[in-house]
């Protein structure tokens, strides 16, 4: 093969490798910057919160107070602030999505890069996954959490394991189309060896599609944080999660209608902010 071919198929690699400037692009879509301002906000304030508070286990006398300006969505039964509570639990939900999801991605992306590459690997691991996503995903979470414990581990792993089915299946797709294009043809014709070809070309080719997922598991690792906290099977007391606090916050619902509207309030919003960015996602990545 001549110079000039090599250098045309180097060259329509390299443009099609995605960059930083697609998802920039993102952010500048209306559903972007809602989206993005909205997590920014939410994640500013779970940071900040221990600047300003005495901890989310302070109690007071003061049980059951209604919401006003010194304590925002009021007191719990044992006059501890929710909305404080609240933004601790905020805390403790974005290190599980971020744990959970990410830990997801990474290893979803390598098993379906290794489903690519080997047939039978492919077969097995779709066989896997599909036990996987034969579980729902409560029954997936609660089994863990009885074997592991309940806590922050349980959960975690919970959500990296009923996330990892959709990035594998994203990866192994994705890689799959692109070895059939022509610039992993002509690199394979070059002596390119296979590994450098999926490493450096064609995993590259295909992150937007797992981008764009990454957004959306987090919005369904967010509901199924919430329901293993409801089943009491999430975070444990004192330490507070926006799926414990409206499992408290149900019992008391009578005496309190306020102490539900915190944590629903910002995981409505948690919710929205990814659910948003992963729609600005996919529209600039169907725009390309």
């Amino acid at each position: 093969m001549s110079t000039g071919s090599t250098a045309r198929t180097g060259s329509t690699a390299q443009g099609s490798t995605p960059n930083g400037r697609g998802y920039r692009g993102a952010l500048r879509r209306p559903r972007g910057i809602v989206g993005a301002a909205v997590l920014v906000v939410l994640v500013a304030a779970a940071l900040l919160v221990p600047l300003f508070t005495a901890g989310y286990d302070a109690q007071s006398t003061d049980t059951f107070a209604a919401p006003g300006w010194e304590h925002p969505f009021g007191t719990d039964e044992l006059g501890r602030d929710i909305a404080v509570r609240t933004l601790y639990g905020l805390r403790v939900d974005l290190v599980l999505l971020s744990a959970g999801v990410l830990a997801a991605m990474v290893v979803g992306t390598l098993l379906g890069a290794a489903g690519a590459l080997s047939r039978t690997a492919g077969l097995a691991l779709q066989r896997v996954l599909d036990i996987v996503q034969g579980f729902p995903s409560l029954i997936l979470g609660m089994v863990i959490a009885l074997l592991l414990g309940p806590g922050i581990g349980a959960l975690t792993v919970s959500i990296a394991i009923f996330s990892l089915p959709g990035f594998a299946r994203l990866a192994r797709a994705g890689l799959l189309a692109q070895e059939r294009r022509d610039y992993v043809l002509a690199a394979q014709t070059l002596g390119i060896s296979r590994w450098r070809v999926l490493v450096r070309h064609i995993i590259p080719n295909t992150i937007d599609p797992i981008i764009v997922h990454t957004a959306i598991a987090m919005v369904v690792a967010i509901f199924l944080e919430t329901g293993l906290s409801v089943v009491g099977l999430g975070i444990q007391p004192p330490e507070p999660s926006l799926g414990s606090l409206l499992n408290s916050g149900v019992r008391f619902l009578s005496l309190s209608p306020a102490y539900v509207l915190g944590p629903a309030l910002a995981l409505l919003l948690l919710a929205l902010s990814f659910t948003l960015l992963s729609d600005a996602l996919n529209e600039e990545v169907l725009a390309k």
